[in-house]
C-alpha cells in the first residue's frame, strides 16, 4: 500500500516524521509524495497556533479530494490536544497520539487493533519514553536533524506544548555519540540538534547530565564537520556554554534564542524567566565572544494586556541589539493554557500592525548582516537541490546565509568556500573563490 506523508512545525516533527516513516517501510509500505495518488494519507500536525490547526485541516480536506477511498491518519500535537474535533472532519480515518505514533506501521497493517472511534491517544503527562531507533537515512540529502530531547517542564502561560507533548526526556549520550557517527559515516556533512526544551538535555536521565556536557563530548567525537543548535532559551545560556561555542571548530555560529517580549511586564505575564535587561546582557555577551555569531529571536506580538508602550519597550530593545533576524508570531490563544482567558485582549488590527513592524525591522538587520558580509569569503555546505527559481546551487554558511553560486552537481554536499559577489535584499550570490 502506499502512504503519503505531510508534516507542519517544528524540526523535531521533522524528525518524527523521518522515524515513523522508516517504521512504515519495515512493515512494507510504500512511501509516496503527498502530491501523488496514495491509499493512506498521514499528517503529523502542529498545536502552537490557531494558523497551524487550520492548515492541518486544510491538508486533511486537500488529501480527502485527491482520494475519497484513502485512509486519512491525522497524528501529532493537534492530534493529541484535539482528536474528537479531527475525528469529525470528513475522510478522517484515524486519530493518533504523540504516544501512539511510533507504533504507526503496526497499526496500520492490523488493523484489529483500532479501535471503532477511531480515536487511539492517550495522556502524555507522565510520558518517559523516548524513541533512540536510529533513522537510517533523512529525507535531506546534506543536513541531518537529530532529535535528543523532547517535552518541556516549562510552565509559559501561553504554550500549549508541555501539555501535547509532555515532560522533558532526553536521548542518552550514548545514543547521541552512535547516531551522530552514523549520520557522519553516512556522507552528512552537518547535524542539527533540536528538542523541544533543548537546555533542559540530560536532566531528567540517570546519571543526570547536562547540554554543555553533551557538546563537549561531540567535539571531542567529531563525528560530523558541522553542528548546529535550535533553538534555546534564553536563561539556560551561561558564560560557561558561550567560552565552549566561541572555542569550538564544529559547532556553527548561529543560535536562535525565544525572546517573545523585550517588555518585564509581559514577560512576567507569560511565566518567562529572564528580563529584558538579562536578555540585552546575553546577546552583547554572546556577539563579542563568538566570531561571525548570527542570532535569531522569537517574538509573539499582541499577547493580553500589550499596549503601546510595552510594544514600545520591546522594538526598542530589538533595534538596539544586533540581532540577524526575527521570527514574529501573533498572539494566539490556545485551550488549555493559562493565557487563554487573559484579560485585556489586543485587538486585530493592533497585532497585524505592530507584527508589521517588526518584520520590516527583521528584513532591515537581516539584509544588514548579509551586507557586512559583501566581498569577504566564508564556507558554505552545497545542498543536494538546486535553487527551484533560479536552477543555481544553494549553500548555506555555517551562520545561516543562504548563498546560490554557478557549478556543477559534484558539488554537491561539500563544504567550499566562496566570495560574496552581491545582496540583492534577501538574495545573496557569490562566487568559487579562488
Amino acid at each position: 500500500m502506499r502512504v503519503a506523508i505531510a508534516t507542519f512545525g517544528c524540526k523535531v516533527n521533522q524528525y518524527d516524521s523521518e522515524i515513523m516513516r522508516e517504521n512504515l517501510e519495515e512493515k512494507g509500505f510504500a512511501l509516496v509524495p503527498f502530491s501523488e495518488a496514495a491509499d493512506i494519507y498521514m499528517i503529523n500536525t502542529c498545536t502552537v497556533t490557531g494558523k497551524t490547526d487550520f492548515q492541518a485541516r486544510q491538508m486533511v480536506r486537500r488529501a480527502h479530494r485527491n482520494n475519497p477511498d484513502a485512509k486519512i491518519v491525522v497524528t501529532g500535537c493537534y492530534a493529541q490536544a484535539a482528536p474528537e474535533d479531527l475525528k469529525k472532519i470528513p475522510g478522517v480515518s484515524l486519530v493518533i497520539g504523540n504516544h501512539e505514533k511510533w507504533e504507526i506501521g503496526t497499526l496500520l497493517s492490523e488493523s484489529e487493533k483500532i479501535p471503532s472511534s477511531g480515536i487511539m491517544v492517550t495522556p502524555i503527562g507522565e510520558e518517559l519514553f523516548f524513541p533512540e531507533k536510529k533513522i537510517k537515512k533523512f529525507s535531506a540529502k546534506t543536513r541531518f536533524f537529530l532529535k535528543i530531547q523532547d517535552g518541556c517542564n516549562a510552565c509559559c502561560s501561553y504554550c500549549i506544548v508541555p501539555h501535547v507533548r509532555g515532560k522533558s526526556r532526553s536521548m542518552t549520550p550514548k545514543t547521541v555519540l552512535d547516531f551522530l557517527s552514523t549520520i557522519g559515516s553516512s556522507g552528512y556533512k552537518e547535524a542539527v540538534l533540536t528538542g523541544i526544551h533543548l537546555g533542559a538535555y540530560g536532566l531528567d536521565l540517570s546519571p543526570q547530565t547536562s547540554l554543555l556536557n553533551l557538546l563537549q563530548k561531540i567535539e571531542k567525537q567529531m563525528s560530523v564537520p558541522r553542528v548546529r543548535l535550535s533553538s534555546i532559551e534564553p536563561n539556560e545560556i551561561n558564560q560557561e556554554l558561550i567560552d565552549f561555542l566561541a572555542d569550538s571548530t564544529i559547532f556553527c555560529p548561529h543560535l536562535h534564542l525565544p525572546l517573545q517580549s523585550g517588555d518585564n511586564t509581559i514577560l512576567r505575564k507569560m511565566n518567562r524567566p529572564y528580563s529584558a535587561l538579562n536578555f540585552h546582557s546575553l546577546v552583547l555577551r554572546l556577539k563579542n565572544a563568538i566570531k561571525d555569531l548570527a542570532i535569531g529571536a522569537d517574538v509573539i506580538v499582541g499577547f493580553p494586556g500589550e499596549g503601546n508602550e510595552e510594544f514600545s519597550q520591546t522594538l526598542r530593545l530589538l533595534e538596539e541589539l544586533p540581532i540577524t533576524y526575527l521570527h514574529v508570531f501573533p498572539f494566539s490563544p490556545r485551550k488549555g493554557t493559562t493565557a487563554f482567558s487573559f484579560p485585556n485582549k489586543v485587538k486585530g488590527d493592533a497585532v497585524k500592525t505592530r507584527s508589521e513592524i517588526l518584520r520590516r525591522l527583521s528584513k532591515k538587520k537581516r539584509e544588514s548582516f548579509y551586507r557586512s558580509y559583501l566581498n569577504k569569503k566564508l564556507p558554505i555546505l552545497i545542498e543536494a537541490r538546486r535553487h527551484r527559481k533560479t536552477g543555481l546551487l544553494k549553500g548555506l554558511s555555517r551562520n545561516y546565509l543562504s548563498v546560490l553560486i554557478e557549478g556543477s552537481d559534484n558539488l554537491m554536499n561539500q563544504e567550499i568556500t566562496v566570495r560574496i559577489t552581491s545582496v540583492e535584499g534577501e538574495e545573496i550570490k557569490g562566487e568559487i573563490a579562488q
